[in-house]
């Protein structure tokens, strides 16, 4: 089965991901019959290219990472006009003769308001294309309407990379607990403010420890997204919604994030046998109202979130038939969040029913 991809945003996680597409050809061939091509891609600042043949993926690298040029240098004359924008790569996407179409929807996220992340997500489904993402705003602003139009539609919306990377946090909760209520759950889930606190409570500087984020990719050159708590707000507004059918966005989620003077704080609870952690929760009130939460709170020495250090995550869901179940990533790259896009197109494979072979006919 062949796969034509439009890839919306060409960052860091896009680039990763299309070279993962080519590191893993063959196991996706083997293991899931399944090829790609990525006929389309759009970016902020490079321009915008479709190839209905195939778009030379390592020429397109070469031009964004070395910021130079424009896309539309490998456009040929026999691809018809120059794709204007990311709309006009979805639209055509849409007229693509492959099994399956998907666009991959990785540009950054806006806090604001999810946008455009929601807007390609939706003209995506309205083309007739399936569509996975790593972009949390989808999920954390608009999932129960964007997910009624894509069952509608009959197509695919997935985003396990919107958390915890390639850790299947959704995928575990759709596939692996039927008729399970997930009451509460609490997590440490940001990578950068996890990493700083623990070279606080070492006796490291808020700057030093928040250039090395930087300077690994791993927080953006302006990291108030995460020291501020918007990402984890993001992040769980996208949990409480999925897995507690929660109506939110991460407006709704109080939300405290960390800063310089928090290094006395951490290094007097680790004094204590405590340590300081940014952690996110959600819970369910009597009521059915949900209370979600982002701060800076001090775990005792036992907790199983006091024990992550660096750039470690753990996700703890409390569930009704099945107590708490705990999921840890120690560590998290660019590679884990290109594979939660990975797996998502192979659960949009997986999706696609083979047709029934018809019964043979008798002879009388």
């Amino acid at each position: 089965m062949r796969a034509d991809l439009a890839l919306i945003g060409f960052g860091h996680v896009g680039r990763r991901f299309a070279r993962l597409l080519a590191e893993r050809s063959e196991r996706l061939a083997d293991g899931h019959d399944l090829s790609s091509r990525i006929v389309g891609i759009s970016t902020r600042r490079h321009g915008a290219v479709a190839r209905a043949e195939g778009i030379d993926v390592e020429r397109a690298i070469a031009i964004v990472e070395s910021d130079r040029g424009w896309l539309g240098s490998i456009h040929e004359p026999s691809d018809g006009p120059e794709p204007a924008d990311s709309f006009d790569i979805i639209k055509r996407l849409a007229g693509s003769d492959a099994d399956l179409r998907v666009v991959v929807e990785a540009t950054t996220l806006d806090i604001g308001a999810g946008q455009p992340a929601i807007d390609h997500v939706r003209a995506a489904l309205r083309a007739g294309c399936h569509v996975v993402t790593a972009n949390k705003g989808p999920a954390a602003f608009a999932y129960a309407a964007i997910q009624a139009e894509a069952s509608a539609a009959g197509l695919s919306f997935l985003f396990e990379g919107a958390v915890m990377d390639g850790v299947p946090v959704f995928n575990l909760a759709r596939d692996t607990l039927p008729a399970v209520e997930v009451r509460s759950f609490r997590g440490v889930l940001n990578s950068t403010t996890n990493h700083i606190l623990s070279a606080l409570e070492d006796g490291d500087e808020f700057g030093r420890a928040l250039a090395r984020m930087q300077a690994e990719g791993i927080a953006e050159s302006d990291p108030s997204l995460d020291i501020d708590g918007w990402d984890a707000a993001a992040k769980t507004s996208a949990l409480a919604n999925v897995l507690m059918d929660a109506r939110m966005t991460p407006h709704s989620v109080h939300r405290t994030g960390i800063g310089p003077a928090s290094g006395a704080l951490a290094r007097d609870a680790r004094a204590q046998g405590r340590r300081l952690r940014l952690v996110a929760s959600a819970t369910r009130r009597a009521d059915g109202g949900i209370d979600a939460v982002v701060a800076p709170v001090e775990l005792p020495g036992d907790d199983l979130l006091s024990g992550l250090r660096g750039q470690a995550n753990a996700l703890i869901i409390a569930t009704d038939l099945l107590g708490e179940i705990a999921i840890c990533q120690l560590d998290g790259c660019l590679t884990e969040t290109a594979y939660a896009l990975l797996s998502d197109l192979v659960t949009v494979r997986k999706r696609q029913q083979a047709p029934r072979a018809k019964p043979a006919r008798r002879t009388p």
